[in-house]
């Protein structure tokens, strides 16, 4: 931990990787590591990733979502052609040295899309623990108080 982020100041883009990375190990993921949602935040305002959203449209729209993050449906007990179709969109928005954060509801769903975008090639994929809201009241990014809106 650095210096200015003991003293509460937003820690560098490359110390929130290394915890990722560290929590990658320690949790045996197969992908690149997994952020809390207040450093999934600091990383997207820094420019250093972009968050993908992956929860159905009634959940972004009627719960809320985090600003600019695109909405690609991660396919619930999806096909082989369902999963293949999510690949195609992540293709579509995104390049393959692109550093994505994928949020869910609670940190299931986006932890097997940043597995299966890993399988695909997106080799800087990252799960947000916790997810949107969390599994109880006091988890999640709108529990952190991270910035986000409805509708």
């Amino acid at each position: 931990m650095t210096e200015a982020t003991k003293a509460g100041a937003t820690p560098a883009p490359e110390e929130i990787l290394a915890r990722a990375g560290e929590r990658r190990l320690v949790m045996g993921l197969p992908y690149a590591g997994a952020v809390t949602p207040a450093e999934a935040w600091d990383l997207q305002k820094a420019g250093a990733a972009k968050i993908v959203d992956v929860r159905t449209m009634p959940e972004w729209q009627f719960v809320g979502h985090v600003p600019d993050a695109p909405l690609i449906e991660w396919p619930r007990n999806g096909t082989e052609e369902q999963l293949h179709d999510f690949v195609g969109k992540l293709q579509e928005s995104f390049k393959p040295a692109e550093r994505l954060l994928f949020l869910c509801r609670s940190g299931a769903r986006s932890h097997h899309a940043a597995e299966l975008a890993t399988r695909a090639g997106f080799a800087a994929s990252y799960n947000i623990l916790e997810g949107f809201e969390g599994g109880s009241p006091d988890k999640g990014w709108r529990a952190a108080g991270l910035p986000w809106s409805k509708g």
